[in-house]
């Protein structure tokens, strides 16, 4: 069966007599003043309500009239009427308008109707001492959101600069383009068991302490962060006997076991450590270290975020979580 030709006589018709325009070269700024002016239908009335000056109200009309190639505004029997084209974009312009000013306006948030997903990592120490207080307060103030924690890997700082987290918690400071933000200041300890040789001691020297087994926790590349970075820079790095993922682990490992976790306070503080284990100082060379978060510069101005890591802040303050250590002022 034939189709009418019509329907396509007509579509033809219609893309003739489309003028198509190049917007690269057009001045967005010209959009207020022609609603304005397609609105009061009069040039001083619109330059008041723009706040511009008559002269510079006329200079618009004529740059919108050459951009439209149209007269938009016609003088008839003492007042100014619209052509049929400003009629047209008078509609558009009640629609477009209103969504262009949601675009460019900073969106708020509002944390107790908001559904929002944050999405964090860390290792397993960091987040059994933030997570707790983290949720807490988080979820009373925006109960619809949604937290998505993931464990530490070799790609989090990948991960967090490409966009598939917000917020990376470290030991000292990730690497750029990152911005890092110190949380708190931590030192460390040993766990051992409590028949072990060096349980009664006040004060290990480096010496015996590297005389000992341990257990390692993999942070990257068979390294527990900065204590064995300390240690290499020293020239004397320890020996790692075992080697486990997490701090929990090596907690448990050390049990009916001669070998030494060295572990950070704020997870001692949060265990609760049977009396077969001592918990004894670290030797003097390990000193404490500090512990950030890091998020992606272009989340600087997000509001969801900027609620995000104002309510880290609160929840690793020293009245949120027991420590040793000491808490550091943010930059």
């Amino acid at each position: 069966m034939l189709l009418s030709p019509e329907p396509c006589v007509n579509a033809i018709l219609v893309i003739l007599t489309i003028r198509v325009m190049n917007i690269d070269g057009v001045d967005l700024n010209l959009l207020a003043p022609l609603a304005a002016l397609l609105e009061e239908r009069h040039v001083s009335r619109a330059a008041e309500r723009q706040h511009m000056s008559q002269p510079a109200m006329s200079r618009a009309l004529r740059e919108l009239r050459a951009v439209f190639d149209d007269e938009l505004l016609v003088r008839s029997a003492g007042a100014y009427q619209l052509t049929p084209r400003a009629e047209r974009l008078q509609r558009e312009l009640a629609e477009t308008l209103p969504r262009l000013q949601s675009l460019f306006s900073i969106e708020p948030f509002d944390p107790r109707n908001a559904g929002h997903t944050f999405r964090l990592a860390s290792s397993d120490f960091l987040l059994t001492v933030i997570a707790p207080p983290l949720l807490r307060q988080a979820l009373a103030q925006s109960p619809g959101s949604t937290f998505r924690f993931d464990g530490w890997s070799d790609t989090v700082y990948l991960d967090a600069e490409r966009g598939a987290l917000d917020i990376v918690f470290t030991g000292g400071a990730a690497p750029p383009p990152l911005r890092s933000e110190p949380l708190f200041e931590d030192s460390y300890s040993c766990l051992l068991s409590a028949e072990h040789p060096l349980a009664r001691a006040a004060e290990p020297t480096l010496d015996a302490y590297l005389d000992c087994n341990h257990v390692i926790i993999n942070i990257a590349e068979a390294r527990q962060g900065a204590i064995d970075i300390r240690l290499g820079a020293l020239g004397r790095p320890r020996r790692a006997n075992v080697t486990v993922p997490y701090h929990a682990l090596a907690a448990a490992v050390v049990q009916q076991t001669n070998l030494i976790a060295t572990l950070p306070n704020r997870l001692l503080d949060a265990l609760t450590i049977p009396t077969s284990l001592s918990v004894i100082p670290t030797p003097a060379e390990i000193t404490p270290i500090s512990f950030s978060m890091a998020w992606h510069p272009r989340l600087d101005n997000d509001p969801a975020q900027q609620w995000l890591r104002e309510t880290i802040r609160a929840a690793t303050s020293p009245d949120q979580t027991s420590s040793s250590g000491k808490p550091l002022p943010a930059p």
